[in-house]
């Protein structure tokens, strides 16, 4: 059976749960809201210990990564992501979780055909475009501030 691309557009929409916005907006609200947070307490907690700000929130940034991957190796961190949605996508958490997930997914084809090579197929396009950007942005703002 052949459809067209307009015909499985339709098809899909019709076959596709409807979201329900009332509850999935204030769950990623909720839910990122307490990654942030999470965030804001090892801050603090950092900053107590005697560390300034700027190493406090390098080493904030680390432990979420390293909490997200680890929550993700064990099969918690989808769980969350499946009532939270965006709320578990937006935040470091979110990008910690797009590099883990394909390499635990792909582990049994080795560590150099599997981990290696497909550990960045979610996250790499962001890696590149943000780069990119970035790149861009400087040598923009260089020129702007030469002339």
């Amino acid at each position: 059976m052949k459809l067209t691309e307009k015909e499985y557009g339709a098809l899909a929409k019709r076959r596709s749960p409807n979201t329900k916005m009332y509850r999935t907006v204030p769950g990623a609200f909720f839910v990122g809201g307490i990654i942030c947070c999470i965030g804001q307490f090892l801050i603090n907690m950092y900053t107590s210990a005697g560390l300034d700000k700027q190493a406090a929130g390098t080493l904030t940034s680390v432990t979420l990564v390293a909490l997200s991957a680890l929550l993700t190796g064990f099969g918690l961190y989808d769980k969350i992501a499946k009532h939270a949605g965006a709320g578990t996508l937006v935040p470091i958490t979110g990008f910690a979780n797009a590099v883990v997930s394909p390499a635990l997914e792909f582990k049994t084809e080795g560590y150099v055909l599997g981990v290696g090579a497909k550990i960045f197929l979610i996250a790499g396009p962001v890696i590149v475009y943000g780069l990119a950007a970035s790149a861009l942005y400087g040598i923009i703002l260089f020129i702007a501030r030469a002339v």
